[in-house]
């Protein structure tokens, strides 16, 4: 855990715009303004990258996994800019809770995988990058978007201390915590043997 530094009312502001700008669900925004529909009603009905893909754009889909993963990487950036690294850490943590539970779509939001590799990448990329590749080497193998987040997720606090960031390992497991909890549905279907594969409708 870092230092902190940055005085309480401006943790908290960096809170609140971590937090709007984590709830911005641009695979929603994405799917309407390309005419794909109401995400809502396709699919798993989640607002991610992954559901995006099940209406069939490829480049909705990615623009999606882009724009939500770099929502959490400005939080962290401009927080760690402006404030310090304690603010950043707060902000990511935010913007990771605003995808998941948006206030404009009722607190019901997504899973927050793009988030989640997103904060990684900008507060520590080493760490980021081997939990995208950790996600990428799971799914290539599995084909299943679920256990490759939950696989990144797990292994993400082991490749923080790893390589040396041991001082985000608490936000590391309040963010994997949060991943398996929002995946729960998941993994029921994991153990059942019915999670549906990557681009399966």
């Amino acid at each position: 855990m870092p230092s902190l530094e940055t005085a309480l009312p401006l943790m908290l502001l960096w809170a609140v715009i971590g937090y709007g700008l984590g709830s911005v669900p641009f695979g929603m925004v994405l799917a309407r303004f390309m005419g794909l529909g109401n995400l809502r009603e396709i699919g798993s009905g989640n607002i991610g990258a992954t559901n995006v893909l099940r209406t069939g754009s490829k480049k909705a889909a990615f623009l999606t996994l882009v724009f939500d993963g770099g929502k959490g990487a400005v939080a962290v950036l401009l927080a760690r800019a402006l404030a310090g690294e304690d603010a950043a850490q707060i902000a990511g943590f935010a913007a990771f809770v605003g995808h998941c539970f948006p206030v404009w779509l009722g607190f019901k939001g997504g899973k927050g995988v793009a988030t989640f590799l997103g904060i990684w990448l900008a507060l520590a990329w080493p760490v980021g990058v081997a939990c995208c590749l950790t996600w990428l080497v799971t799914a290539v193998l599995s084909r299943i978007s679920s256990l490759s987040a939950l696989m990144a997720a797990g292994a993400s606090t082991i490749w923080a201390v790893f390589l040396g960031h041991g001082n985000t390992l608490f936000l590391g497991i309040a963010l994997t915590l949060l991943v398996f909890w929002r995946h729960s549905a998941n993994i029921t279907r994991l153990r059942a043997g019915t999670e549906p594969r990557i681009g399966q409708k």
